[in-house]
Formats: C-alpha cells, structure tokens, sequence
C-alpha cells in the first residue's frame, strides 16, 4: 500500500475503548461511520456528527480505514465475515485495524483476505481513548504501517511498530499479563490483610503509596477501597479471556508461567462465578472463602 490514510474512518464496537476513539476522531473534524452490534450505543456518537450504519459492510463503505474494537475473536469473526460483514462481499480496500485484543494466528489469517491489515495493542483507558493519549504498539507490513501512521498518532501519544503481523497481540497479552497478575496480587495482599485484623483501607493506602505499588496497583486500590466494581474501566472476564491468550501462547513456545495460569485460573473461576462484567479489581470476591453451611 502507498499513501496515506485520508478519507473518512469507520469504528467497530462502541464499547469503553471503541466509543473513546470515535469520539477522538470526530473531535479532531474527521467523517466517522459508526457500528454497535447493540445500536443505542451509536447514538451519541451519532448527535455528535458520526453516521451510524446498519451493519460492518455499510458502515466501512467509502472509508479508507476501519477500526475494529470488539471484545473477542468470535465478535472479530461476526463483524468480519457474518452477514453484511467487512470481508463478506470480498477484500476490504482501505486499511483494517484489528484493536480488539485476540489470538495473534486470528489476526495473520485475516492478512489473507484483506491487503492492508494492522494490529494494534492499545495501552490505556476509556480517558486516553477520548483524549488520543493512549500508546499504540502495532504489528504489519511497515508500508501499511506508514500509510496509517497519521490516524494512529491522532489516537495517540506513542505509536510504535513492533514489527510483522501479530507483533501488536503479543505485546498487548503481554501488558494485559502483567496487569492480571498484579491487580490479582493487590487483592489477594487486600483479603490476606483483612482476614488477619489489618485494617483494610489502611493497607491499600499504604500499598498505593509505597515503592512496591506500579501505577495500575496505584489505580486499582481506590476499586478496592471503595468496593464497587460497576462501569468498569476493563471488564473482568476480558481479563479472563487475556490471560487465557496469554497462557496458550506461552504453551505453543513451550514456555511454563505459573503466575499466569494461577491468574487465568482464578479469573475464569470469578468470571463462573458472575463477576465476569464488573472491573477486574472484582477477581478480590473470587478470593473471599464460600461459608459454611450445615449438613
């Protein structure tokens, strides 16, 4: 591919991450088609001047770049080859930008249906969507890369190409990796404390405030203060789903990490146990022993 990106961009899921870019495109005075599998959700978005299509198909045509922001590989596969979706009528012209965190052999099998394809990890929350301030780490032919290059930097503030195709969902699984596991370690400190008389929200200040605290521990802590886990900033059971991806990769190089299957293993319990929608700081309650009752 040569060029630029320059002409209208379309944006594929309006959840927390996808809604925020949108909202950065049409700020920044671009065209912007929109698609929500649940079309409410378009509507704002539509007050604020973006078209709000039907489905995928009507909702890429006439752009020259198209944002999928969905949560998992089976939505990616709906919106890419379900009815009316991108790739159902034949390749996509313009440049499709997998965001939406999935397998990386998901992402290097759609290369052979469409020209120009991306993946992109994004790093940060539904603010630095809004706001373009996420960090962009990208994987694909570096043409593809080039020509993309202007939209991605209106999203954000550090765009990095990490190399071939896939590059972008290694990086982000490894990001979402260490976030699990440290969130996980945050609340299982949390409940350890409170089941031994430690004040709670003494330890989680003291936590947040020591050198032992990365800033998303930082972050969490005041989930965990306050005990409310509702309109989450990153849903438990994608977290689940992640570090699932991640343990899968680490298996197909061979590779054994303990803490990681020991956190995809109590987020998916959590997420079993109906957690699975509210912010991932929630995966505490899945620590929390079930009480005795008589027999």
């Amino acid at each position: 591919m040569t060029g630029t990106v320059n002409g209208p961009v379309a944006v594929l899921g309006l959840g927390t991450m996808g809604a925020g870019l949108a909202a950065r495109l049409l700020d920044q005075g671009m065209q912007v088609r929109v698609w929500n599998r649940t079309p409410q959700r378009a509507e704002p978005l539509a007050e604020a001047g973006a078209h709000a299509a039907a489905h995928p198909a009507d909702a890429v045509a006439g752009t020259s770049a198209a944002l999928c922001v969905v949560s998992d590989g089976e939505a990616l596969g709906a919106v890419l080859h379900g009815p009316h979706g991108v790739l159902a009528d034949g390749p996509y012209p313009g440049v499709l930008i997998c965001a939406s965190t999935v397998a990386p052999d998901e992402v290097v099998q759609i290369a052979g249906e469409a020209p120009s394809v991306l993946d992109v990890g994004m790093l940060g929350n539904r603010d630095h969507a809004r706001d373009g301030e996420l960090r962009l780490f990208a994987g694909g032919d570096k043409r593809v890369f080039d020509a993309a290059r202007p939209l991605l930097k209106t999203l954000g503030k550090e765009v990095v190409h990490l190399g071939a195709l896939g590059s972008g969902m290694r990086m982000k699984l490894l990001l979402n990796l260490l976030m699990g596991i440290e969130v996980q370690a945050l609340a299982e400190a949390t409940e350890l404390a409170g089941a031994c008389g430690l004040d709670r929200q003494q330890v989680l200040k003291t936590i947040a405030g020591s050198g032992f605290a990365s800033p998303v521990m930082a972050f969490k802590s005041r989930r965990l203060a306050s005990g409310r886990f509702d309109e989450p900033d990153f849903r438990l059971r994608l977290m689940a789903k992640d570090l699932m991806l991640a343990s899968k990769q680490a298996a197909t190089v061979g590779l054994s990490l303990p803490l990681a299957t020991a956190a995809a293993e109590t987020h998916v319990r959590a997420t079993e146990q109906g957690l699975g929608d509210q912010d991932c700081a929630a995966v505490t309650r899945a620590l929390v022993p079930k009480p005795e009752t008589d027999t």
